[in-house]
């Protein structure tokens, strides 16, 4: 089932958001459903070429990387984005889910599209399923994107818990019987750099769905996906990210692994720098796929 549509992705300069301008670029979209047993996946698509998936973070849809996919389309690449379940019209069963029931997701989406192995972004909470598909599903990964992603594992000496950077920030930013104002300032807090406007996240948040993926966090071992299998790695790191423990990946996983930080963001990512976020992984996908590196970035 496919319907397609159109959007226009454009973002307007502000010097108080670190959101940089460009030229508005339209898009057709096609929203395809995957059925498999009793689950069923909708996924975004756009775009032609080779194949990059992006897995959203905790409790949020793949609408917030519509800028992101739109401009990836534009550099040559067909952008997948499947909507995690209990999302869109993404359905499945919510209880005692663990991280290889939303690889599994994943995967049928990529078998459906026969697509081979391809490079999968894992944005924030979204880097563990990435993961954990490449562990379960070699043949459908052949490079990752840890964007602003939690590791799993903490430096030698550390005494923080894994994952629990600033975690009432992040699970009340989603809650929605907050009162706005203190939903506002948990996405400060946890989520947007210095300066950037946080209210663009006051929506989108799908709680059934973030109850089920922090379950499946909880109940599986880091272990079981923390290296991604073998295939090479960009660790995507934000400037002024305030949830994730830097610089934990290549240490423990070598050569494989390359770092990138991008400049005057926090681990949202998508909305305060869709350009410079699209742009790392587009250059990350073109060495993956040996294209030319000097191809035109639109």
């Amino acid at each position: 089932m496919k319907l397609k549509t159109l959007f226009v992705a454009a973002c307007i300069a502000a010097a108080t958001t670190g959101c940089a301008t460009h030229s508005t670029t339209v898009s057709s979209v096609e929203r395809d459903l995957v059925t498999r047993g009793d689950v069923r996946i909708e996924t975004l698509s756009e775009g032609q070429g080779p194949v990059i998936v992006i897995l959203p973070s905790l409790g949020r849809g793949a609408e917030d990387y519509e800028l992101v996919s739109a401009r990836l389309a534009a550099q040559g690449f067909r952008v997948l984005r499947p909507q995690p379940r209990g999302i869109g019209r993404s359905q499945g069963p919510m209880l005692n889910l663990d991280m290889h029931a939303f690889a599994a997701d994943v995967a049928s989406v990529l078998d459906r599209e026969k697509t081979g192995p391809v490079v999968i972004v894992g944005h924030a909470w979204g880097s563990q399923p990435a993961r954990m598909l490449a562990v379960d599903r070699p043949d459908l990964v052949r490079g990752l994107v840890m964007a602003a992603a939690s590791a799993g594992k903490l430096p030698p000496g550390s005494t923080e818990k894994p994952y629990g950077r600033l975690r009432e920030a992040i699970d009340g930013s989603g809650n929605m019987t907050l009162p706005e104002s203190q939903r506002l300032q948990y996405l400060q807090q946890a989520f947007f750099a210095p300066g950037h406007d946080a209210r663009p996240w006051l929506n989108g948040w799908y709680p059934a769905t973030h109850e089920a993926q922090a379950h499946a966090r909880n109940v599986t071992p880091v272990d079981a996906y923390f290296s991604g299998g073998s295939v090479p790695m960009l660790d995507l790191q934000a400037q002024h990210d305030a949830v994730v423990v830097p610089n934990v990946f290549k240490p423990m996983l070598g050569d494989r692994v390359t770092v990138k930080v991008i400049p005057d963001c926090g681990h949202a990512m998508a909305p305060e720098q869709p350009v410079a976020m699209s742009d790392a992984i587009g250059s990350f996908a073109r060495r993956i796929y040996g294209i030319d590196q000097h191809a035109s970035t639109k």
